[in-house]
């Protein structure tokens, strides 16, 4: 089976993570603090706080920006479910804004009609979590003006979106959000096996987040409020959470770091091979902006299924049985059982639709040229 994706692991990864269990601190050491440094630098961010995922990450994100009960987080529907839990952990109520058809992120016309509405009827959200789907940057310029104008803090969900740049922009430099979310799992652009980042340029943000991953503790004497300071002494200040990235973790982050760019290299080749050999008119693809620059976390296609005369079920399968690993990103959160009980049953054709005729087809750094034309083969044979 050729798989959607892999990680890549080579030995110098595999040296990083030896040398880093056999150091003094596997946990809470200098080896975070790096990865960290080098995250921000490369995204030009003021500061990076590592999590032990990107979930993690979403959920202290929005406890720092003070998220609570009763408050109104929205997301888009296609994303995986992270995007909406970490508002419904902190008590929020969740809503959707759908998508755009061609982009996949989100329709910033619909965003600016639901607000307007929502302004009336007094519903707007205090966060708005925009998802770079698939490494394909969200139209972030016209969403920070809308957040000015409706007064609500924006979160970057870029999961998918290390390597990626708004024009010569790098996600995660936080020019138009208060913070944004890298995701380190095995598929992502780099790996620390399970991780996260959060980014800011707030200094005061930094510390509260800071001090949320490590169950709500801080050892600074400097942020003291009981002022004794015994050697021993700590102070809780939030109720946190253990959400901290370990050494062994940062080791392997570091080691990935150091082949980001080769990594979105070569994802950019093998999308763009995709682009001009899939030539199937009934095979579309995810549109990206001219200047902007996708990391290509996942490489989606849209089928005409009315044209092919097969349903998504026949399609899939069959592409299953010829050793394509492909998937389907993402089953629509507001469909879930969860969200319909708590959302009620709320229409996003748009994302409705683009589940019902989209693939996530094989795309990694070390997909071999025979494999790639295999799959290219099979889907066009397969959607004519």
């Amino acid at each position: 089976m050729i798989p959607y994706s892999r990680q890549s692991i080579d030995k110098n990864d595999i040296r990083a993570v030896q040398n880093a269990l056999k150091s003094r601190l596997i946990t809470q050491g200098p080896i975070l603090v790096k990865f960290e440094k080098k995250i921000a630098k490369k995204v030009k961010s003021k500061y990076a706080v590592g999590v032990n995922s990107a979930t993690s990450g979403l959920h202290i994100a929005c406890i720092a920006l003070g998220l609570k009960e009763n408050d109104y987080l929205w997301t888009v529907p296609n994303s995986y479910v992270s995007s909406a839990n970490c508002g419904r952990f902190c008590g929020a109520k969740i809503d959707f804004v759908d998508i755009d058809p061609n982009t996949l992120n989100i329709c910033t016309i619909e965003l600016a009609k639901k607000l307007k509405i929502s302004k009336k009827n007094k519903k707007l959200p205090k966060i708005l979590v925009v998802v770079h789907f698939a490494g394909n940057p969200a139209e972030m310029n016209k969403i920070r003006k809308l957040s000015k104008k409706y007064n609500f803090k924006i979160i970057e969900d870029a999961s998918h979106a290390l390597g990626s740049f708004i024009k010569n922009e790098p996600i995660g430099s936080c020019k138009f959000s208060d913070l944004t979310v890298f995701s380190f799992h095995p598929v992502k652009p780099i790996t620390t096996a399970e991780g996260g980042m959060v980014l800011t340029n707030s200094k005061k943000l930094c510390m509260v987040l800071k001090i949320l991953r490590s169950n709500g503790i801080t050892r600074n004497k400097q942020e003291f409020v009981q002022k004794i300071f015994q050697p021993w002494k700590y102070e809780q200040h939030y109720l946190g959470y253990n959400y901290r990235m370990n050494e062994i973790q940062a080791a392997l982050g570091l080691s990935q770091f150091s082949k980001l760019n080769k990594f979105i290299k070569r994802r950019n080749q093998l999308a763009k091979n995709y682009r001009e050999h899939l030539n199937n008119t009934n095979i579309n693809f995810q549109k990206i902006k001219k200047n902007n620059i996708s990391s290509y976390h996942l490489m989606i296609i849209k089928i005409n299924l009315k044209k092919i005369k097969k349903n998504y079920n026949q399609l899939f399968n069959l592409l299953r049985r010829n050793k394509i690993g492909i998937n389907l990103h993402y089953f629509p959160i507001h469909l879930q059982p969860y969200y319909k009980k708590h959302c009620g049953n709320l229409k996003m054709p748009n994302a409705e639709n683009y589940a019902k005729s989209s693939f996530s087809i094989p795309l990694f750094y070390n997909m071999k040229k025979s494999e790639q034309n295999f799959v290219i083969k099979k889907l066009n044979k397969m959607t004519k």
